[in-house]
């Protein structure tokens, strides 16, 4: 028996979302739907926004970055729990599970820094118009655009090292339906403290640090704003924000609830939710936010079509 204890973990076993059979189904009907719309809606913005040269542009750059970044977030966890609601045994490797947390790491930080680079590249539109490709030159964006995949490369490094660094003994059962650092935390065979430390500290400079810049941003967003006279460039301002705020606060306020608190010594119903809810909604609700909010992906799609009707028409 002791032998068993100390034996090293091969695999992991999840609970899943739902034991009950019936519900399982239901469940994989719904994420599959939702996984498909994820996957169209943001193969539709990263062709749209290439094949329309007016789209060229840093704000429709780092869009596309976005876009991708959803497509791979999700694509790392949804299709793996899709299998896990037809099986009755969920199961994932020790490589495996880390593989999906390095994916989901990057993916998922470097999509906070995107967010937050978005947010610099509306306030310099906004606030600075004049001066707005004189700042924003292709240099500055490129460099930006590598800059949130390098902090979210950087995260993922540290955060997966120190998890991984943990002895796994014995217990395999993971109450979630992915590797997540909180709930696989709970099964280490070792003091978790200085891990869950190193953790908060990247969360900090990868969520609270981001969240930051992006309210000094549409700080001064508002107040720009607010002193124009046009209430038409009013109403052109709250609506070229308006799609990224919606994001923003989906996105953040998900992440936060999840990494910026303590880790308690058992998973909650809640806890699952709020995972689904940024791992498999928002992804899904990116392009769609995007697309309905915004006047120039509507017309780049409306020239797109009109091409290709112009070009069925000979």
């Amino acid at each position: 028996m002791g032998e068993e204890n100390h034996t090293f973990v091969a695999e992991f076993i999840f609970l899943g979302l739902s034991q009950d059979l019936q519900t399982q189904i239901l469940l994989f009907i719904l994420f599959l739907i939702i996984y498909l719309l994820t996957v169209l809606g943001n193969l539709f913005i990263i062709i749209l926004i290439f094949m329309d040269s007016r789209l060229h542009t840093p704000m429709y750059f780092f869009l596309r970055n976005l876009s991708f970044t959803d497509l791979c977030f999700s694509t790392s966890i949804v299709p793996q729990v899709l299998v896990h609601f037809l099986v009755k045994r969920k199961t994932i490797s020790f490589l495996g599970c880390m593989t999906q947390i390095i994916v989901f790491l990057l993916v998922g930080c470097t999509e906070c820094a995107l967010l937050a680079v978005m947010s610099y590249d509306r306030y310099v539109a906004i606030c600075k118009p004049l001066h707005y490709y004189t700042i924003m030159t292709q240099q500055v964006y490129l460099q930006l655009a590598l800059g949130s995949w390098a902090s979210g490369a950087l995260v993922s490094l540290v955060d997966t090292t120190v998890t991984f660094q943990l002895p796994y003994q014995g217990q395999n059962i993971i109450n979630h339906y992915f590797c997540e650092l909180p709930a696989l935390l709970k099964l280490a065979s070792a003091d978790t403290h200085r891990t869950e430390m190193a953790i908060f500290a990247m969360g900090v400079v990868i969520l609270l640090a981001p969240v930051s810049l992006i309210l000094v941003s549409y700080w001064n967003i508002i107040s720009t704003v607010i002193r124009m006279q046009s209430g038409e460039g009013r109403l052109k301002a709250f609506s070229t924000c308006g799609s990224h705020f919606t994001v923003v606060v989906l996105f953040y306020g998900s992440g936060i609830f999840t990494y910026m608190r303590p880790n308690s010594k058992t998973t909650k119903v809640q806890d699952k939710v709020i995972s689904v809810f940024y791992t498999v909604v928002t992804p899904m609700l990116n392009p769609i936010i995007y697309s309905l909010r915004n006047k120039d992906v509507k017309g780049a799609l409306r020239r797109l079509t009109g091409r290709k009707s112009f070009s069925l028409g000979w």
